[in-house]
């Protein structure tokens, strides 16, 4: 599929920034708006464009870093989920996407998508918690995995 992507570019907290257009072609359905993300900056690279800065860490909708806006919406239309989550399927061919980074005063903008949240940090670092209500669904780190399945999937992690 085709997309127009207008993703907010900033050099640094004191640069104005703004929007700038690009097109990408051959998106495929199954990628994750985080890899169509990665496409983008390989095609940057190439063209000897400075890629698109933004965070991103588990990549599983775990731990939060790579929140951002999509379309003006956090973390884009889909409910419940995270922009890693996200997936391409969820969108047209010819579609346009304004990628933005959080608007906050207590998280600045350090460069293109990547804001600071040592705010954030602060507050986890005194005790402070979020939670999520997940319905019936049960926490993934208490589904029990047999030990004979968890030892063949250490052995291929040495």
């Amino acid at each position: 599929m085709k997309l127009t992507l207008e993703v907010w570019r900033q050099k640094n907290g004191g640069d104005k920034g703004g929007f700038s257009t690009y097109e990408l072609e051959d998106v495929d359905t199954h990628m994750s708006f985080l890899e169509m993300l990665d496409v983008l900056n390989q095609d940057l690279i190439v063209d000897g464009e400075e890629p698109i800065a933004f965070e991103h860490d588990c990549r599983e909708g775990i731990c939060g870093a790579c929140g951002f806006v999509v379309n003006g919406v956090a973390h884009g239309h889909q409910k419940g989920s995270t922009i890693c989550q996200l997936h391409m399927r969820h969108f047209s061919d010819g579609d346009k996407i304004t990628i933005e980074p959080w608007r906050a005063k207590a998280f600045p903008i350090i460069k293109d998508l990547v804001v600071d949240r040592s705010s954030f940090d602060r507050i986890l670092q005194a005790g402070g918690f979020v939670t999520i209500r997940t319905g019936s669904a049960p926490d993934a780190n208490a589904l029990p995995v047999a030990t004979d399945i968890l030892e063949h999937a250490m052995d291929f992690a040495e």
